[in-house]
């Protein structure tokens, strides 16, 4: 499933179709004639117009992934590719989280922590 939309699906779609995998789109009510809709093997309704009610919106995202059946996640850039409990709660779904890992998304979101990290790997 691609948690996105636009060119970013499109490219992800084109990806997975030339590797032979299924492909899942997500889609709000103003974007159902989008080329990645119309691209993908299936698309699902998320919301409305508003990113917030749609692509934004965890719960909505998740949904698609159970109804679809899904064994991996892609969020592209944006929307919830930084999100650490949308990609904790894919993890938890048993869905394979295409990025970071979730408690890395956590780490790297704090300045903190991140800085931490970074001198003991050795990087300034």
């Amino acid at each position: 499933l691609i948690a996105n939309r636009g060119e970013i699906a499109r490219r992800i779609i084109r990806t997975c179709k030339q590797r032979g995998i299924q492909t899942v789109a997500i889609y709000s009510t103003a974007d159902s004639k989008s080329p990645h809709v119309q691209e993908a093997d299936e698309a699902i309704c998320v919301g409305t117009a508003l990113s917030s009610e749609s692509y934004l919106d965890v719960n909505h995202v998740c949904k698609a992934i159970e109804l679809s059946g899904a064994q991996a996640v892609h969020p592209g850039y944006g929307f919830l590719s930084e999100n650490a409990g949308f990609a904790s709660r894919v993890e938890k779904m048993g869905v394979k989280f295409i990025g970071p890992h979730s408690d890395a998304i956590t780490a790297m979101g704090d300045k903190i922590t991140s800085k931490k990290i970074a001198m003991e790997a050795g990087v300034n």
